[in-house]
């Protein structure tokens, strides 16, 4: 085993842009691309290893094969449980992303995972978490209710297509952390560039789309009595994580739930050793360049990198160029 990168895969939104390609190096290819798909196992969509012997090996082929070795014995059992969905059950729990919100997008809520296991085709709830890599002055994200607004309100408002009265909004600023659980409302506004941690669910509700229209004058669809069926309404406002301690130098704890745990840690001129601690470890660089001992080819890891470092490895060696910043995330 070793520290595994993957082939992105892309999704090309109405919202995307050319960040993607621009910023963090990613080959999109022409016109628009919104997200990029860095580390996923789900049936329609598995991430594919890109380096060394295991290169062309599947994610879910990886976990089917050398499982305890990949996640530890930990992650191993939690994903065979028998309340998971038949259909995602063996598959890795978390999905990794970097988003080009080069417009705003829709407002929307994702269930929790009792009511996206009830769906027609199950589903794992979505609790998510926001890295802001990059906000210009006056951007903004929409996370939460404002307070005091019940089901009546919501609806009333999305009715009259003022969904974007009732909805807590604020400035975000480079390196804010948003941890949005389900069933809380929200969106990302246009001119974010964001590295996103989420459970590895694609069940999307859609509010309110902000009155847009395509070119012949139609609108998306929306799921206005889904939404407020699995909506929050004892979620309040969302505001940036507050920055936790964790005992180590030059790192921060951003996010820890049931789901994930994420931390940021910067990077100086020299070697920072991490601990596996019996479970997997994920990595995204959001800003500089580094290199991992333990990797084969001993590549650069750039800003839009990410990398899956197995639990069998122990420990890991980051090696930094100049000066990086990495989130940290872990399965708890």
């Amino acid at each position: 085993m070793y520290p595994l990168r993957f082939e992105p895969i892309f999704r090309r939104y109405l919202w995307g842009g050319r960040r993607l390609a621009t910023e963090l190096g990613k080959s999109i290819g022409e016109g628009v691309c919104a997200e990029s798909w860095e580390i996923v196992d789900r049936p329609e969509a598995n991430s594919v290893i890109a380096n060394g012997d295991l290169a062309g090996t599947t994610l879910h082929a990886l976990i089917g094969s050398s499982g305890e070795q990949l996640l530890g014995t930990k992650v191993y059992q939690q994903i065979h449980r028998k309340e998971l969905p038949e259909r995602l059950r063996g598959r890795f729990p978390l999905l990794l992303k970097f988003l080009d919100a080069n417009k705003t997008l829709s407002v929307q809520v994702h269930p929790d995972d009792l009511a996206g296991s009830k769906k027609e085709i199950p589903d794992l709830g979505k609790t998510e978490a926001w890295y802001v890599m990059d906000a210009a002055a006056g951007r903004k994200i929409y996370c939460g209710l404002k307070s005091g607004v019940d089901r009546e309100q919501l609806a009333e408002a999305v009715t009259q297509g003022a969904t974007e009265q009732v909805i807590h909004a604020f400035e975000p600023k480079s390196g804010d952390c948003v941890f949005v659980p389900a069933g809380t409302v929200h969106a990302i506004g246009q001119g974010l560039l964001v590295a996103e941690i989420q459970q590895s669910s694609d069940t999307t509700y859609r509010l309110f789309d902000w009155n847009r229209v395509d070119a012949e004058g139609n609108s998306r669809d929306l799921h206005v009595a889904e939404a407020l069926q699995v909506t929050d309404f004892e979620n309040g406002p969302v505001s940036p994580q507050t920055i936790g301690e964790t005992g180590e130098a030059d790192t921060q704890a951003l996010v820890h739930c049931e789901k994930f745990s994420i931390k940021r840690r910067s990077l100086k001129a020299a070697s920072t050793q991490i601990r596996l601690h019996g479970g997997c470890c994920l990595l995204m660089v959001v800003e500089g360049q580094l290199r991992i001992l333990e990797e084969p080819a001993g590549e650069l890891l750039s800003k839009g990198s990410s990398v899956l470092i197995p639990a069998a490895l122990e420990t890991v060696t980051l090696d930094c160029v100049d000066e990086a910043m990495v989130l940290e995330v872990r399965i708890p």
